[in-house]
C-alpha cells in the first residue's frame, strides 16, 4: 500500500530556513500529482506546492512564491520542500500528499482532491 513519510520539521526564527523531505513508497511509478500542504491551528488545510509530473510543472501558493522551492528525486522516491525566509505565518503542520488521477488546474492545490497523505511534520517559526 502507499505510504508517505515526512521529516525535517522543527523550530526556527523568522528569516530562517528549513528543508522538509517526504519519502513515498508503494507506488510503481510517480503519481501524477504530489506535493506539500499545510494546516495551521484553527485554519483549513491549504496547498503549498505541487508538481504535475506529466509536464514537470510546479504550482505554488501565492504566499510562498519566491521563498519556497519544491523538488523531487525520483531515484529516492523523495519529495523536498526548501523553505527560506520563513515567517511566523508559515507555522503549521506540513503534509505531503499524492493523488493517482488527473486534476483540473483549478484544483491542483486543493487538499480535498488528494487521496494519500503522510502523518505530517511540524514547522514553528517565531
Amino acid at each position: 500500500h502507499v505510504q508517505l513519510v515526512e521529516s525535517g520539521g522543527g523550530s526556527v526564527q523568522a528569516g530562517g530556513s528549513l528543508k522538509l523531505s517526504c519519502v513515498i513508497s508503494g507506488y510503481n511509478a510517480n503519481p501524477p500529482y504530489m506535493g506539500w500542504f499545510r494546516q495551521a491551528p484553527g485554519k483549513q488545510r491549504e496547498g503549498v506546492a505541487v508538481i504535475y509530473t506529466g509536464e514537470q510543472r510546479t504550482y505554488y501558493a501565492d504566499s510562498v512564491k519566491g521563498r519556497f522551492t519544491f523538488s523531487h528525486e525520483d531515484a529516492k522516491n523523495t519529495l523536498y520542500l526548501q523553505m527560506n525566509n520563513l515567517k511566523p505565518e508559515d507555522t503549521a503542520m506540513y503534509f505531503c500528499a499524492a493523488v493517482p488521477g488527473w486534476l483540473a488546474r483549478d484544483y491542483v492545490l486543493s487538499p480535498n482532491e488528494y487521496k494519500f497523505w503522510g502523518q505530517g511534520t511540524q514547522v514553528t517559526v517565531s
